[in-house]
C-alpha cells in the first residue's frame, strides 16, 4: 500500500518524507489556500519535493473548461494528477485527459455507482471520501470494500482506489486490509500512528535500566 500524504503545507511533506512515508500528495483549494501563497508557485514548489504523484484540483465546472484548467496544472510538474469531481461535466473531461495521457483523480465521490462511471470514464485513480460519510452516520469503509469487490472482478478496470477524508488510525488499518492502494493521510494521522502508550512506557523502562548498568548517564 501506498501513502499519499494530505497537505499543501512544505514543511509538513518535508517531515514525512523524512520517515520515507511520502509516495504522492494530495491537495485541493482548501488546503493550498491555507498556505497563503500563490498556487502555481506552490504545487511546483511540492512537485520539485516529491518524487510521485501531485495531485491538484480544478474549480472549473463545465467540461471545456476542465479541459482547459486541466492543462494548464498538467504544465506544473513531472507528475500532476488532474483532481476533477464528479458529475456529468467531469466524467467527460476524464474521458478527454484520459485519451490524451493526462492522469486524472475523480474526488468527492460517496457510492459505488460513482466509483464504477469514474473507472468506465478512465480515470487513473478514484478518491472515496470515507471520513465525511461517517459524519452522516454511513459507514465509509464499506464504500471502499464495494468498490474493491467491483473493481477486482473485471481486469479491464485499471482505475486505482486513494482512501481519502482519513480521520483516524482505523482507517488505514481497515482500508490497507481491503486492498485500497492508496490511502491519502493528514499529517496528524500519521503523527496518531506512530504513537503508542506502551511503546513510551517501555522506552522509559529501558532508559531507566539503561542507567543502572552504565549505558546511559
Amino acid at each position: 500500500m501506498k501513502i499519499f500524504i494530505d497537505t499543501a503545507n512544505l514543511n509538513e511533506i518535508r517531515k514525512a518524507k523524512e520517515l520515507g512515508l511520502v509516495d504522492g500528495v494530495t491537495t485541493n483549494p482548501t488546503l493550498i489556500a491555507k498556505e497563503e501563497e500563490d498556487a502555481e508557485t506552490l504545487i511546483r514548489k511540492i512537485s520539485k519535493e516529491v518524487k510521485g504523484p501531485v495531485n491538484v484540483e480544478v474549480t472549473s465546472l463545465a467540461c471545456e473548461e476542465i479541459v482547459k484548467e486541466a492543462k494548464v496544472l498538467a504544465s506544473w510538474g513531472d507528475e500532476i494528477v488532474i483532481k476533477i469531481p464528479i458529475n456529468q461535466e467531469g466524467l467527460k473531461a476524464v474521458r478527454i485527459l484520459s485519451a490524451e495521457g493526462i492522469q486524472t483523480n475523480v474526488t468527492l465521490l460517496f457510492s459505488a455507482s460513482q466509483a464504477i462511471l469514474a473507472a468506465k470514464a478512465g480515470a487513473t485513480y478514484i478518491c472515496p471520501f470515507i471520513g465525511r460519510l461517517d459524519d452522516i452516520s454511513f459507514n465509509g469503509l464499506e464504500l471502499i470494500q464495494q468498490i474493491r469487490e467491483i473493481y477486482d472482478q473485471y481486469d479491464e478496470i485499471v482505475t486505482r482506489i486513494i482512501v481519502a477524508s482519513v480521520r483516524n488510525p482505523i482507517h488505514v488499518i481497515e482500508a490497507a486490509r481491503m486492498g485500497a492502494e492508496i490511502v491519502t493521510i493528514p499529517p496528524a494521522i500519521l503523527d496518531q500512528m506512530v504513537k503508542h502508550p506502551l511503546t513510551d512506557r517501555g522506552t522509559a523502562q529501558f532508559l531507566e535500566d539503561a542507567k543502572k548498568i552504565g549505558l546511559k548517564k
